[in-house]
């Protein structure tokens, strides 16, 4: 064994002298000797040079059941163990190392052999025949000349520690699959409660239209019948979406978005309802445009909650201001402030819980209790915070913040690279038509630009899949540019419908979008898209791909 040099600070040679007397007293008198043969709780195997036992200790004994005379110039420790784990670490060593290793006690001893003491996890098989997991030590033996004169291995019993890492991992495998039973029985729930869902909506308005119309008593029933009916269906969708958001299948395609936008939406959206409270709204001017990293859709339903919440739970005649402040040069912050009750400080420490309304229960004020709930994971989703600050007595303030991003625009051409312009127009040729279903006016706007360089193309526009589905049914265009994060149905939902049409089933349709994760371009491949182009555009494969997919069929 390598010996190691001791050199005692100055001043303390006497306590050093007589600390080493004490060293060599207790090696002369054997206990250390003795300590290793009999210690009970670790496997201390001796061999040779060649790899041949030449000391087993008690514990080695009682762990794999030989007597040390069975082994001790007989086997190798590799005979102890799994031959199949010994193979795959030699196998792994000749990979680590650029060398050929070969299966047996030379896998176990090659790093030793260089002075590397190695520690490594194998299964040990007793004389039995049973078997458990062990981490075992190595290391080399030397004499005075350094000389290498055989290897010494401590091995201990690893079974519990395995049991415990097989006990949590089964343990997580059952919480995931009880969560993905969760999910995808509220999601089939979802979907078979909208099919009644839609016929008492849909005769309850029927009823409230009709001719002759409604009674006094029976318009109030109808109204009754419509609340209700509203309110469930907003309970189905924001547990749909909560169930989505916790199996990890709720896909977003955060981009640049233009916040001036976004609040002008949801303000239309909003205004109406506060108006019929008699709320003042206020909202940010913005002298030039903003930028945020979001994904759009998902950016408007957590603004619209919070919009809709300032609203619900505001004073008559009150107000709702919307401000945006900077809080660094990265990040912007967007906060909804109302003139309300308030929140205690238990309020406020409940407040993202699920189904907890926070003793509004029996207000005359609906809700689901799921709304924040799902605001906070979706804000997280798009790397973005939420906080509140309260006052009781005087109202809160909702603040999201989401880090600032620079106009889309296209990406840079590759050095060499030249942007195509598209074969000039023949004189008489029909002009082909381009729809893109997007909801972000500033994607719209950049593309726009882009095939208005091509004298041949036109483009329509779509905000949404239901939107766009009805377009290329309508105008039958020669190619479509998808999104695939849209609001209502998804990019790749509205192409199964067109795929399932046979007026639009033979339409190419590429996909354009923000995710650029293997996965998401796989599965849209295997959905249908004929293509799949990732933001930011580079131009001159976005042109290949246009041409490509206006190429005719022959």
């Amino acid at each position: 064994m390598a010996a190691t040099c001791i050199v005692p600070p100055a001043g303390e040679s006497a306590a050093y002298d007589a600390g080493s007397l004490a060293r060599n007293a207790l090696l002369k008198a054997g206990a250390l000797q003795n300590a290793i043969l009999t210690s009970a709780r670790f496997s201390i195997i001796a061999t040779d040079e060649r790899g041949i036992i030449q000391l087993f200790n008690v514990g080695a004994e009682r762990m794999l059941g030989y007597r040390a005379q069975d082994v001790v110039n007989r086997i190798s420790p590799s005979d102890l163990h799994d031959a199949a784990e010994v193979t795959e670490r030699a196998r792994a060593l000749s990979e680590e190392l650029g060398t050929t290793i070969a299966p047996g006690f030379e896998a176990l001893a090659f790093k030793a052999s260089r002075d590397i003491e190695d520690i490594y996890e194998l299964t040990y098989i007793c004389r039995d025949g049973s078997r458990f997991p062990a981490v075992v030590s190595i290391t080399s033996l030397r004499d005075a000349a350094g000389s290498l004169i055989g290897y010494l291995l401590i091995g201990t019993d690893n079974s519990a520690r395995k049991r415990a890492e097989w006990e949590l991992k089964a343990a997580m495998a059952a919480a995931d699959k009880a969560n993905h039973a969760k999910s995808d029985f509220l999601s089939g729930m979802s979907h078979e409660l909208r099919t009644p869902l839609n016929a008492i909506l849909g005769f309850a308005q029927l009823l409230e239209s009709g001719s002759p119309p409604p009674t006094g008593p029976q318009r109030r029933s109808i109204e009754q019948i419509l609340k209700a009916g509203w309110y469930l269906l907003e309970l189905i969708n924001e547990v749909l979406d909560l169930s989505l958001i916790e199996s990890g299948k709720l896909t977003l395609s955060n981009e640049p978005v233009c916040l001036a936008d976004v609040l002008a939406e949801c303000r239309a959206m909003v205004e109406p309802q506060a108006r019929s409270r008699s709320l003042h709204m206020t909202f940010p001017a913005f002298a030039t445009p903003l930028f945020i990293t979001a994904d759009r859709t998902r950016l408007k339903q957590v603004l619209i909650n919070l919009l809709f919440n300032a609203i619900k739970y505001n004073r008559a005649e009150g107000s709702v201001v919307v401000q945006t402040e900077a809080i660094s040069p990265f990040s912007v912050r967007i906060s909804v402030r109302d003139s309300g009750i308030g929140l205690s400080p238990e309020q406020l420490g409940q407040l993202f819980q699920p189904f907890n309304r926070l003793g509004k229960e029996t207000g005359g004020e609906e809700g689901t209790g799921i709304g924040l709930v799902v605001t906070k994971r979706l804000v997280g989703l798009m790397g973005g915070a939420i906080g509140v600050d309260s006052t009781f007595g005087e109202g809160s303030v909702f603040w999201v913040e989401f880090k600032t991003a620079a106009a889309p625009q296209l990406a840079p051409p590759l050095p060499g690279s030249f942007v195509p312009q598209g074969p000039p127009p023949v004189e008489g040729a029909a002009i082909r038509t381009v729809l893109y279903v997007e909801d972000n006016p500033a994607n719209l706007e950049l593309v726009g630009q882009l095939l208005a360089r091509r004298s041949d193309l036109r483009m329509l526009s779509a905000a949404d899949g239901t939107l766009g589905i009805d377009y290329a049914r309508a105008c039958l265009p020669d190619v479509i540019l998808m999104d695939i994060n849209l609001p209502g149905i998804s990019g790749i939902d509205a192409l199964r419908i067109l795929r399932a049409d046979p007026l639009t089933a033979h339409i190419p349709v590429i996909a354009l979008s923000a995710n650029a994760v293997p996965r998401d371009i796989e599965r849209a491949m295997e959905a249908g898209f004929t293509d799949y182009i990732t933001k930011p555009i580079m131009v001159q494969r976005f042109m290949q791909v246009l041409d490509a997919a206006l190429e005719p069929v022959c």
